[in-house]
């Protein structure tokens, strides 16, 4: 995978550990883990950088492509691509620092995402949200993803069983 993604505004980068301090104060605001499924409330810098230290793996095998949001040079959150093996569709997930929300940026971030593993022949992608995040689900919408079903998920951050809807997208 090429290092860079650029938008018109942003930077889609590869993460390091470096990034881990700045990535862990992010996630610990309630606004993000409580709506990441993923994402444990209080992670520590060291569950993060474990967590950036398994994504070269996934890189070698096209099955995880985590690239960190740069904004005016400044790490604002993270897109990623990943799935469980080659013949999969992407699952499309991704977070926000709250001070960057309502410009569109996760939108063109996750649209330069999604247009970089067209390019490599995807054609599949897979994601979903939180009942309770309409915001997330208008990201979708506008990238053509399209309401699949309706289901309770363990979300990580709440320690409890959500409401999610999936949404898929062919192309």
């Amino acid at each position: 995978m090429s290092a860079v993604i650029t938008t018109d505004r942003l930077t889609l980068r590869r993460i390091w550990l470096e990034d881990a301090p700045t990535i862990t104060d992010l996630v610990n605001q309630p606004q993000i883990y409580r709506m990441v499924v993923s994402i444990p409330a209080h992670q520590t810098v060291s569950q993060t950088e474990d967590w950036i230290a398994k994504q070269p793996a996934g890189r070698a095998t096209n099955t995880k492509h985590v690239l960190g949001i740069e904004k005016d040079k400044r790490l604002i959150g993270i897109v990623s691509g990943e799935r469980k093996q080659a013949n999969m569709p992407f699952n499309l997930g991704y977070w926000l620092a709250p001070s960057a929300w309502g410009n569109g940026v996760m939108t063109e971030a996750a649209g330069a995402l999604i247009d970089w593993l067209r390019e490599r022949g995807e054609q599949g992608f897979v994601s979903g949200y939180l009942v309770d995040n309409p915001a997330s689900g208008r990201v979708l919408e506008k990238l053509k993803f399209m309401k699949a079903d309706r289901r309770p998920i363990f979300c990580m951050g709440r320690g409890e069983r959500v409401d999610h809807f999936n949404m898929a997208r062919v192309g």
